[in-house]
């Protein structure tokens, strides 16, 4: 990893100690040269009070830091699983069962919703979507959508994405949009982190508007826990940064996609390296998540 790359996945607070620290070092070099000149007395309460003043401005930036960190982290968060079985029915499994993961197409995707509960009543508002072709994400080809849900967005939904009823406003329907989307998807493999729960989305709206997802679907999350099953959290942000994925524009549904996207493609060479080198041998090791599976019954 260049040291730009590890810039970029650095967490915020480090990024800032790490400048306060650099820039308590310059102070110290100047007091160093103002003791040449004004002697040893000037010099240490100059030192003093600078020392002083970047220790408090540090604390002031870094508590504020810690309480944007603290408020996102206790946002209401999508269930980890949904009673939806992405592997009933395996339509192009004999197909492209055995063709190897780097060869195939794939469409990393994600919803943002009004809210948890896709069986209650919870519509999606936003919808993305991006390609992997030859293991190359074309980001600059993305699949992105606002979606008008016909329904009020509750404030603790937009405090987590940010999408009011008024970016909506004049915006399609899901019903609208879902044959756009399908057509972006083609017969490309479906990849989304807890995947279960957007599928669940748009499996609901089968009936309404004819669009029907029978792609096979690879969940990332699924694959985390094949992958380091000795790690207990397996939320993206988590998985972003044990694989060194830098995180942007998370709890978009086009961020989401992108970094699902990102830590996709580590997680190829990571399935490599224990044998698993076919689509067919991948939906196997999700497969065999029988705890984590069992555990989407509950919802």
């Amino acid at each position: 990893m260049d040291h730009q790359e590890i810039i970029k996945t650095m967490p915020v607070r480090r990024l800032v100690m790490l400048g306060f620290l650099g820039l308590g070092a310059a102070l110290l070099l100047v007091m160093a040269g103002a003791w040449l000149f004004l002697g040893a007395g000037a010099h240490a309460v100059g030192v003093a009070v600078m020392i002083l003043l970047t220790a408090f401005f540090w604390v002031v930036v870094d508590r504020q830091l810690a309480a944007r960190a603290f408020d996102k982290n206790n946002l209401p968060a999508r269930p980890e699983y949904t009673q939806f079985d992405l592997y009933d029915h395996p339509k192009h499994l004999e197909e492209l069962g055995g063709r190897t993961l780097k060869s195939l197409t794939y469409v990393v995707f994600d919803t943002e919703t009004t809210g948890l509960g896709p069986s209650q009543g919870d519509e999606i508002i936003s919808i993305a979507g991006v390609r992997i072709v030859d293991g190359d994400i074309k980001a600059g080809e993305a699949f992105s959508r606002l979606v008008n849900p016909g329904r009020d967005i509750p404030k603790a939904s937009i405090r987590f994405h940010g999408i009011s009823e008024d970016m909506v406003k004049g915006e399609a329907g899901i019903a609208d949009i879902l044959p756009d989307f399908k057509d972006f998807v083609g017969e490309a493999v479906l990849v989304a982190h807890n995947a279960a729960f957007d599928m669940k989305f748009l499996k609901l709206k089968e009936q309404a508007t004819g669009i029907v997802f029978d792609n096979l679907v690879l969940d990332s999350l699924l694959l985390s826990v094949f992958l380091e099953a000795e790690s207990y959290n397996h939320n993206l942000d988590a998985i972003a940064e044990r694989l060194g994925v830098a995180v942007e524009g998370r709890h978009t549904a086009l961020g989401d996609s992108l970094v699902t996207a990102n830590v996709f493609l580590r997680m190829l060479d990571m399935l490599e390296a224990r044998g698993i080198r076919t689509l067919g041998q991948a939906i196997a090791a999700s497969m065999s998540i029988s705890h984590v599976r069992k555990m989407q019954k509950q919802f």
